[in-house]
C-alpha cells in the first residue's frame, strides 16, 4: 500500500517529466518528503534520459591541490582551515605548488588541476595569479579549475576591486573555470548558523554570474545535511536553476553531504548522512535541475559502491581520480584520496553503463 501511495503522489510530478514541463516549489517539496527510493530514483533516471542523456558515464583525470589552508573565517562546518598561527598551517608558494604538480603530473598525466583554499588575510591577488601564470606555463595543457566564488569575493575585498577585475586578472593568467565550493546552503538563516563569517548568497551568484559572462564556465553544489530544511534545499537548487537560465555557465552539479567529523558539529551530536538522502539528493538534484547539464556522484564523499547505485539515481558523473583531495578527508571522509582509472571504468562497467574519459569541459577523451 505504500508503494502504491507513493507511485500516486509522483504520477503528476511523472506527467510534468514526460511532457518535458519545470517541475516547480511544490514538487520539489513532494519528492524531497517522498520515502520511496526505489520510485525517485526511476524517475529521476526517466528524467535524464528524456532530457537526452543516454548510457554515457563521465569522469576526468585530476589532480586536487590547496596552496594555503590559512582562513579568515571561522565557519562551523569547516575542518580543513587554520588561522595562521595553529598547528598545521601552511601557505605554498607558487614555485612549491608548481613543483609539486609537475611531479604528479609525470606519474599521472592528469588534464586538470582542481584547487581551492582557504580565504587567507595575508596574501594579495598577485600570490592566486602567479601561481595560475607558472603552472600554465609549466603545464600548458592542463585544464586549471581553480578558486571557489567565495575565494573570489574574497579577493575583490582584499584588492578593493570588482569581481570582474579579479576575473580578468586570473583568466589572463591562466584560469579555466571555477570549482562549485562555498554556496554552502543559500537560506540566510542557515549562513547565520553555520557561516557567519561569510559572504552573503548574493555575492556568490554575482562571482558566477560574472565569470560566465566572461566566458569563464563554473560549476555548483549545495552542502546539506546539517541544519538545513527540506525547503530551503528546494529553494537552493531553483536558485541554481534560476542562475542557470540567465547565465548558462554552469558544468555540472554537486551535492555534497556534509561531514561532521573535526567540526564543532561532531560535538554536538551530529551524524554522516545516510545512503537513502545522499541517493535522495542526487534524484532530486537530477529532477529539479532541467537545464545543468551533468548531476555529479562524488564518489570520494559517498564512496564507490554508493557512486555506483548513483548512477541509476540521476548522476551521469563520478567526478575523478581526484589525488590527494584533503577537505573531506578532515572532516572524517573515508573513502580515500586517490582511484585508479580502470577501478572507475570498472565501478561504472559494472552499472552497465559507458565509461567516459573527459577533460574539463566535457570534451571525450577515450571511451570503453
Amino acid at each position: 500500500m505504500a508503494v502504491l501511495d507513493a507511485i500516486d503522489t509522483l504520477a503528476p510530478i511523472r506527467e510534468k517529466v514526460e511532457a518535458g514541463e519545470r517541475l516547480d516549489f511544490e514538487d520539489g517539496l513532494t519528492l524531497i518528503e517522498c520515502d520511496d527510493l526505489l520510485a525517485l530514483g526511476e524517475l529521476a533516471d526517466l528524467a535524464r534520459r528524456v532530457r537526452g542523456g543516454g548510457d554515457e558515464v563521465y569522469f576526468v583525470q585530476n589532480l586536487y591541490l590547496n596552496q594555503t589552508n590559512v582562513c579568515r573565517v571561522k565557519c562551523k562546518f569547516c575542518a580543513f582551515a587554520r588561522t595562521r598561527k595553529q598547528e598545521g598551517a601552511y601557505t605554498l608558494s607558487a614555485d612549491e605548488l608548481v613543483e609539486e604538480a609537475v611531479a604528479q603530473y609525470e606519474r599521472s598525466r592528469f588534464t586538470e588541476i582542481h584547487c581551492v583554499n582557504g580565504e587567507n588575510p595575508h596574501v594579495d591577488l598577485e600570490f592566486y595569479a602567479e601561481v595560475l601564470r607558472k603552472l600554465r606555463s609549466a603545464l600548458p595543457d592542463v585544464h586549471l579549475k581553480f578558486y571557489t566564488a567565495s575565494e573570489i569575493h574574497h579577493m575583490s575585498k582584499l584588492e578593493g576591486c570588482t569581481h570582474e577585475e579579479v576575473l580578468r586578472v586570473l583568466k589572463d593568467a591562466g584560469l579555466g573555470s571555477l570549482p562549485g565550493g562555498g554556496a554552502e546552503i543559500f537560506s540566510e538563516r542557515v549562513r547565520r548558523l553555520i557561516a557567519p563569517g561569510k559572504e552573503h548568497p548574493d555575492e556568490w551568484f554575482h562571482v558566477h554570474d560574472t565569470a560566465h559572462r566572461l566566458g569563464i564556465p563554473t560549476h555548483c553544489t549545495m552542502l546539506y545535511g546539517h541544519v538545513e530544511t527540506y525547503e530551503e534545499r528546494i529553494d537552493h537548487l531553483l536558485r541554481l536553476r534560476e542562475q542557470q537560465d540567465a547565465s548558462g555557465g554552469f558544468l555540472a552539479f554537486i551535492p555534497l553531504a556534509f561531514h561532521p567529523e573535526n567540526t564543532v558539529f561532531e560535538r554536538r551530536g551530529f551524524t554522516f548522512t545516510t545512503g537513502a538522502d545522499d541517493l535522495k539528493m542526487i534524484a532530486v538534484s537530477r529532477l529539479m535541475l532541467d537545464n545543468i547539464p551533468h548531476i555529479k556522484a562524488y564518489w570520494i564523499m559517498m564512496g564507490l559502491p554508493m557512486a555506483q547505485i548513483a548512477l541509476h539515481f540521476g548522476a551521469d558523473d563520478v567526478q575523478g581520480t581526484v589525488v590527494r583531495e584533503e577537505i573531506f578527508q578532515a572532516a572524517g571522509a573515508t573513502s580515500g584520496t586517490e582511484q585508479k582509472i580502470p577501478e572507475l571504468v570498472r565501478t561504472i562497467r559494472e552499472a552497465g553503463r559507458i565509461p567516459v574519459q573527459r577533460d574539463t569541459l566535457y570534451n571525450e577523451l577515450r571511451r570503453w
